[in-house]
């Protein structure tokens, strides 16, 4: 399959990521797109089209992409100051948390495993209907150099440090939602009998609510390769690591911000000419916005 890395606000990200999904979709029809996207964050941002893009290229891409993982940036950012205790994390630290994540999700791919989820899984997993393909990722244990002697890092620990809401990599809280789908990809020194107590345990916390038709909810990895980091980077080696990718309804939360900025802009057609100018109609925008309206109905 094609593992794609760009982000929703600029225009090359959502511009010409969006051409050259459709090409791949066409032309490669049976095989996977995973797609690791950097989501516009609440605060942060860096370009001021940037909710004109990620409506555009939401709606262009809601048919071609088989898995979009959203990751924010801000979320990242939070990240670094918080649990690794760095105050001005530059583009290079965060780059780093998202390798971690990829790193396990093609972990089956690269080493045996005692319970291995290749690509075609993720998608079958986490997708319950073709639209709703945005899940959230979450990563454990996070802990910086200097601490990293003080943590036990149990799997039941990792498990439930994975749903709250400081792990996430998208500002929004998974409390206020329902889990439709759980993916958790356990590397290093696990046993399944720890895993089935700690998803056990989860499933008796009030907060953590599964939708009504997905009465099992989770879908485990196991793979004995335990996580690296590059020399020089600030996460300290853990024995044991979780990655856990989740279909929540939560994740509207993130639509809605963004469906609010685009109508405070597109209500007085600011900046509209320029994509107007490129051969685009404005019927573009108003389509794609209710597209993102019906997602979030979805």
């Amino acid at each position: 399959g094609f593992l794609l890395f760009h982000s929703f606000g600029g225009g090359t990200g959502s511009g010409f990521t969006s051409l050259l999904m459709e090409r791949l979709a066409t032309e490669y029809q049976r095989k996977n797109i995973l797609d690791f996207a950097i989501y516009p964050a609440p605060q942060v941002s860096t370009a001021i089209v940037e909710p004109y893009n990620a409506v555009l290229t939401t709606h262009s891409a809601m048919e071609h992409h088989g898995v979009t993982f959203l990751v924010d940036n801000e979320a990242v950012f939070n990240i670094c100051r918080n649990k690794l205790d760095v105050p001005m994390s530059s583009y290079k630290e965060l780059n780093q948390m998202i390798a971690q994540v990829v790193s396990s999700v093609t972990a089956s791919l690269r080493f045996d495993g005692a319970l291995n989820v290749d690509l075609n899984e993720f998608q079958t997993n986490l997708v319950p209907y073709p639209r709703i393909h945005f899940p959230l990722v979450t990563y454990a244990p996070i802990v910086s150099v200097s601490k990293a002697g003080h943590e036990r890092n149990t799997v039941d620990e990792l498990t439930s440090s994975c749903f709250q809401p400081g792990n996430q990599m998208v500002i929004c809280d998974p409390r206020g939602g329902k889990y439709m789908a759980c993916c958790l990809l356990y590397r290093g020194d696990v046993v399944p009998k720890d895993i089935n107590a700690a998803i056990a345990n989860i499933k008796t916390k009030r907060t953590i609510e599964f939708v009504d038709w997905s009465p099992t909810g989770f879908k485990i990895g196991i793979n004995g390769a335990p996580m690296t980091t590059v020399p020089g980077a600030i996460q300290a080696q853990a024995p044991r690591s979780v990655c856990m990718l989740s279909n929540t309804t939560a994740i509207v939360e993130a639509w809605s911000r963004l469906d609010l900025k685009f109508d405070l802009m597109y209500k007085k057609r600011a900046f509209v000419h320029w994509y107007v100018g490129e051969g685009m109609e404005e019927g573009e925008f108003a389509e794609a916005r209710e597209d993102l309206a019906a997602l979030e109905e979805d």
